[in-house]
């Protein structure tokens, strides 16, 4: 099963320090080693980003910052574990803890997830077939 780890912060906030990165860098290693971690980034702040919204059956673009937000999202791991439990072992070694600091936890949906009838049969077959011939992004 795969486990999307998102580590939450709140604007603005302070770049890593060298010493935050480096313990990453370690927790990233052993994810590596472990044969666990398929793929992760941390976010720039939302200034560089935007939200697109339905609003009255139109799509609204807004440019960031988002300053009404309380909790953005600041990085992501996507990690193979065999369980919550497993996943949540792992989000215990971030290094980055710091009081009312939070990370969320999910199970990412598999194409077995899904309901397979006569509707959804083409596409989830497609998507099946690119995740086990590797072209689709792990």
């Amino acid at each position: 099963m795969r486990y999307m780890i998102m580590v939450k912060m709140t604007e603005p906030s302070p770049p890593p320090s060298s010493e935050m990165l480096a313990a990453m860098g370690k927790l990233n290693e052993e994810m590596i080693a472990a044969g666990v971690l398929l793929g992760g980034e941390g976010l720039q702040p939302s200034k560089s980003g935007a939200k697109v919204k339905m609003q009255n059956g139109k799509l609204e673009v807004r440019d960031g910052p988002f300053t009404e937000a309380k909790e953005l999202l600041g990085g992501f791991w996507i990690i193979r574990a065999d369980s919550l439990d497993e996943a949540i072992g792992w989000v215990k070694k971030i290094p980055m803890w710091n009081e009312g600091d939070e990370v969320e936890v999910r199970r990412v949906s598999e194409v077995e997830d899904f309901t397979y009838d006569e509707v959804s049969a083409e596409a989830l077959d497609r998507e099946k077939a690119q995740r086990e011939d590797g072209s689709w992004p792990q």
